[in-house]
């Protein structure tokens, strides 16, 4: 796909918006919700008119340099910009799916202007009263929404890497928390860290 093809692509349903009358639109996103430690983050984001980088996509298709790169670029140029965790022991009291909705929401309100209209990835949302639409597959067919996903999943990557200075055994800096072989090794080497999510199963099955 051509750059300019792929532009009038990732600005469709934010353009359909803008044709119903609405002005400030932010797109928002998470990052985390699959971890077995660390906070949740969401992250939403107010583009201006036709703003485009290039290699700009869900951040789950970037590499951590594009990413960083592309975060600069967002950071340098939105019109608002949010960002609200949810840490580990919330997300224990009122679970990961509550606190995911928590952080979605808490984003879009720190946004100064605050949006006319907001697009979420993903098929539910809880507790916003701004006109709202879910997005299947948001961070690959909203600008503003893949614009949220890298500014979520670059902050959260980067409170691991400190996560990752303060419990050096976990491997929080490599893994970001997510279950994998080496993250289970350490759980069961060293049990559990004050940042691991205790109502998850942090034990490997089998």
């Amino acid at each position: 796909m051509s750059d300019a093809a792929r532009v009038k692509a990732l600005w469709q349903i934010e353009h359909e918006k803008i044709k119903d009358g609405y002005n400030l639109i932010a797109g928002v996103d998470e990052a985390g919700r699959g971890p077995l430690a660390g906070p949740v983050c969401a992250a939403a984001v107010i583009l201006p008119a036709d703003f485009y980088f290039a290699g700009i996509d869900d951040s789950k298709k970037l590499n951590e340099k594009k990413r960083e790169k592309l975060y600069d670029e967002i950071i340098k140029n939105a019109v608002s910009y949010g960002v609200a965790l949810i840490q580990n022991d919330v997300i224990d009291k009122i679970n990961i799916l509550n606190a995911t909705f928590k952080a979605m929401c808490e984003a879009v309100h720190s946004l100064a202007p605050q949006p006319d209209f907001v697009l979420i990835d993903g098929n539910k949302i809880k507790g916003l009263s701004i006109n709202h639409e879910c997005v299947i597959g948001g961070d690959s067919k909203s600008i503003s929404i893949a614009a949220a996903s890298i500014i979520a999943k670059v902050t959260r990557d980067r409170i691991m890497h400190r996560l990752d200075s303060q419990y050096p055994d976990y491997g929080f800096g490599v893994h970001k928390g997510y279950p994998t072989k080496a993250h289970y090794r350490a759980l069961f080497e060293n049990g559990a860290s004050p940042a691991h999510r205790k109502s998850f199963n942090l034990k490997l099955e089998g």
